[in-house]
């Protein structure tokens, strides 16, 4: 079979995989037990409210249309495609086995396996950088499904450490809950201004921004509250500032306007 051709069946069957296994996450729920319910019995502050989860929606119909794009026969060649090979194939499967590990109460393997999920986006985030930063069809396509897909695994990457963290007993000491849910939260914004400054990804930065306002909605602590805000705030304005400067990066690097 055509090196090719087996790229785009693999990332199809991946694709296709992961929905299923979050859907039966739902549906049924697997183990007798909801996404929630489990989040529910690590009450860490840096947990966002229960409607900012359905940006999964959103991240799985960017990935359809990824998914159906990329199986396209025209597209086969295409030196983007090309340049990501099986990597999202592998954050598919990653995250359905995430999910697999979460349900059945293995939280012991979910950190691992999800810094391998966030390495993984990491590294198709940093591949696609040139169709990111290019205009055309391929930049919403292909490009933009990873960003927001990268953007709201950084933030569950945090989430998922300070869940495991709170399980293992720890309490923020010698810090306290509040201080040391500060301090995580600022992690965050320090990884998205990173992110947003290097690599000029304001699809990325929206999706950190719909995180924090959603921890702010969530939680009671004044500190967690107002550092989320001020988080969100913090972020808002370095996607401000990328959009405006990216017309002018495009312009001098001979890129296409979309």
């Amino acid at each position: 079979m055509d090196k090719d051709l087996q790229r785009q069946i693999v990332n199809v069957v991946s694709y296709v995989l992961t929905v299923i296994v979050n859907g039966l996450a739902v549906a049924l729920p697997l183990n007798g037990l909801t996404t929630a319910e489990i989040s529910d019995r690590f009450p860490v502050l840096v947990t966002p409210a229960g409607y900012v989860f359905s940006i999964w929606s959103l991240i799985y119909l960017l990935l359809a249309a990824f998914t159906l794009y990329q199986a396209l026969p025209s597209k086969r060649q295409q030196p983007e495609l090309r340049a990501i090979g099986y990597l999202p194939a592998l954050a598919g499967l990653l995250n359905a086995a995430w999910v697999l590990l979460w349900h059945y109460e293995v939280f012991v393997l979910t950190v691992p396996v999800m810094l391998a999920l966030l390495g993984t986006l990491v590294l198709i985030h940093r591949r696609l950088r040139p169709t990111r930063r290019a205009g055309g069809l391929a930049r919403w396509v292909v490009a933009l499904p990873f960003s927001v897909y990268l953007g709201w695994i950084t933030v569950a990457t945090i989430a998922n450490i300070s869940q495991m963290l709170y399980r293992a007993g720890y309490r923020g000491e010698p810090l306290g809950e509040d201080l040391w849910a500060l301090i995580i939260l600022a992690v965050g914004v320090g990884i998205a201004a990173a992110v947003l400054l290097r690599e000029r990804d304001w699809a990325y930065g929206l999706v950190i921004i719909w995180a924090y306002v959603g921890i702010a909605a969530e939680q009671e602590a004044l500190l967690a509250v107002l550092a989320s805000l001020v988080g969100a705030v913090a972020v808002g304005v370095l996607v401000g500032y990328v959009l405006i400067r990216l017309p002018q990066a495009r312009a001098s690097s001979g890129a296409t306007p979309a």
